[in-house]
Formats: C-alpha cells, sequence, structure tokens
C-alpha cells in the first residue's frame, strides 16, 4: 500500500467512524483515534459485505456500501462503549 492509500484510508475511516459515532445516541467520551480505527475496520469490511452482495459496483457513489461501512461503525462505537463504559453523562 502506498503512502497514498494510507492517508486516504486514514480520511475515509475518520469519516466513517464519525458518522457512525453521530447514529449512536447519546455522548461517547472514546478518544478520535479509537473512532478512526473502528471507522477504518467498518470501511474495510463494509467494503467486504458490499462486495460479496455485490452491490460494490455501481455508477456513481455506493449509497449502499457506505450505508453498510456506517452501520458497521455505529456498532463498533456502541460495543467500545459499551464494553470500556465511557459514555458521557447527559445532563438533560
Amino acid at each position: 500500500m502506498t503512502a497514498t492509500g494510507i492517508i486516504s484510508a486514514l480520511i475515509i475511516g475518520l469519516i466513517i467512524g464519525a458518522l457512525g459515532r453521530l447514529v449512536v445516541p447519546g455522548r461517547q467520551n472514546i478518544p478520535i483515534w479509537l473512532t478512526m480505527l473502528i471507522g477504518v475496520g467498518a470501511a474495510l469490511l463494509g467494503t467486504v459485505i458490499a462486495r460479496a452482495a455485490g452491490v460494490s459496483n455501481t455508477s456513481g457513489l455506493d449509497w449502499t456500501e457506505i450505508f453498510i461501512q456506517v452501520v458497521l461503525a455505529a456498532i463498533g462505537v456502541a460495543l467500545v462503549v459499551g464494553v470500556t463504559g465511557r459514555r458521557g453523562v447527559s445532563r438533560y
């Protein structure tokens, strides 16, 4: 993998992780590096699942693939928050 590929994977992972984090209700007190790691894993796994399901090769944006990746990232964030117990206290 080239340096450009690594940087692209990190940026995509950060975006997918942030979107997954937004989907999970409440405040999550997990570090940004963990969000990015979850996002990279969700992006890779989501791509594999989308290719296996045959929905990754469409013209334009692959909305189904992005949806799968965001759902996986949300599940990953929820699991990490549940396991570590680092959920923020809501003031409302």
